[in-house]
């Protein structure tokens, strides 16, 4: 019988043309007054837009207007960005880190080791086991949650926790106390999802109302939170809800869907308050409805940001029908509301330990305030956290309440608290009367270690 010889496949050849027309990255610190531009020359390739609106959002560089041009095999993007400060970005170290990321070899490179990305499954604190919550929200759910983790002896290392249209998802970087190690027991994980699944569960049987899973992933963490509640189905119905209290009519996003006969294109048009990240949020949300970007216009206009997208399906249709019109808009509006956050950011810096998130949540319920969103990092032996909060009927929360956590929380932990505008500026606000520090953590950081 003769023998079968299949022929020889390269590896390496999916990248060759990468390696015959590598992309060009350039760091603009001269052609604008106000602004650094920076430039992307590149072979066009699925999801490559995303790829670099990510890398710049990770760095919470602020994009004020920006260029994407990616028809047919190149893509070519101007963005122009600041920091929070609205300065130009003149740090070597970031600007470096922009052109390996988004250079030839950027692709091979482990973000989350150069430069701490923010990925499920994937963490530069040593191992761990990835959480998946969603659910109905309630007030003090997050503190129940902690305390179900604390008492099982598992330490959050990092967590990323959003709230939308009555629901709350979240991604939550655990290990062992012992050891500092993935939880890899399946009698320990078996009892630990089956806690939070009756937990996030409620009083209601339905199996919509929570789930729980396990990941070891790699998709970015703000990314998976945006797919968890497009599978949730968040979008509908959105704005009904007490969620829509935080948007009045001037300030509920306009989305349009329109059709270029001429080019062949589906026109998305996006006018609303400008913040940090918004273009990541818009961009993943199309990438993620199987919609190809061709071409945009990005641009601020005060507290405005606005947006025009010429997209195609990814089988090269437009959008037709106007029932997909509609689901776009939905969609969209969804995740530009997922990460709006009014009122007071809560900042704390604490020696890390088992069960903190667990003490802190539960002041903060004590005190009769409610999480709308948080971010849980831990450094080293330093544990930073951030909460987004308002008190439980939704109002903003008073002076009395903030002196009442000071003095409770002020033995152990730094706090700093923040007023978040609502003028919708995606650039940092002053820190308000109640501020002692500065509220970026570095600044925090050094306060706590000095």
């Amino acid at each position: 019988m003769a023998k079968v010889c299949w022929p020889y496949f390269d590896p390496e050849y999916e990248n060759l043309s990468t390696r015959i027309n590598p992309p060009r990255v350039s760091v603009d610190n001269t052609s604008c007054s106000d602004c650094t531009l920076v430039k992307v020359d590149s072979m066009n390739k699925p999801g490559i837009l995303l790829e670099v609106v990510q890398i710049l959002s990770d760095l919470d560089l602020i994009i004020t207007k920006a260029y994407i041009s990616s028809d047919g095999g190149w893509f070519m993007d101007v963005f122009h960005v600041t920091d929070h400060h609205g300065k130009k970005i003149t740090d070597s170290k970031t600007i470096d880190y922009i052109e390996k990321a988004l250079g030839p070899n950027g692709h091979h490179t482990d973000r989350t080791k150069t430069w701490p990305g923010k990925r499920v499954g994937v963490h530069s604190i040593g191992d761990h086991t990835a959480i998946e919550l969603i659910g109905r929200d309630r007030p003090g759910l997050l503190s129940e949650i902690s305390a179900v983790l604390a008492n099982l002896d598992i330490n959050v290392v990092a967590a990323e926790v959003w709230t939308h249209n009555r629901r709350i998802a979240c991604v939550l970087y655990v290990n062992d106390k012992i050891n500092c190690c993935a939880v890899d027991d399946p009698n320990r994980l078996s009892i630990m999802e089956e806690q939070l699944k009756n937990l996030i569960r409620g009083y209601d049987d339905d199996e919509k109302v929570g789930r729980t899973s396990f990941s070891m992933g790699f998709t970015h963490v703000d990314r998976r939170l945006h797919q968890m509640f497009f599978a949730d189905k968040d979008y509908e119905n959105c704005g009904v809800t007490a969620d829509a209290d935080e948007y009045s009519p001037l300030m509920k996003p306009k989305i349009t869907v329109e059709h270029c006969k001429e080019k062949g294109y589906s026109v998305v048009s996006v006018r609303c308050k400008d913040r940090a990240k918004l273009l990541f949020d818009i961009v993943c949300t199309l990438t993620d409805m199987q919609y190809v970007v061709s071409h945009a216009t990005i641009s601020s206009d005060g507290p405005d940001a606005l947006q025009e997208y010429y997209i195609r399906h990814m089988d090269g249709c437009t959008l037709d029908s106007e029932g997909e019109k509609e689901r776009v808009m939905k969609c969209l509006e969804a995740a530009i509301r997922r990460r709006v956050s009014e009122g007071l950011s809560l900042e704390l810096c604490a020696k890390d330990r088992v069960g903190l998130l667990s003490e802190v949540t539960r002041i903060l319920r004590e005190n009769g305030l409610s999480v709308s969103r948080a971010g849980v990092t831990t450094v080293g032996e330093q544990a930073m956290n951030v909460f987004y909060v308002r008190d439980s009927s939704g109002n903003p929360v008073d002076m009395k309440t903030i002196e009442a956590l000071r003095k409770e929380i002020g033995h152990t932990m730094m706090l700093n608290v923040k007023k978040v505008p609502s003028s919708g500026s995606a650039k940092a606000p002053e820190s308000s009367n109640w501020a002692k520090t500065s509220f970026f953590f570095g600044n925090l950081l050094e306060r706590f270690l000095a």
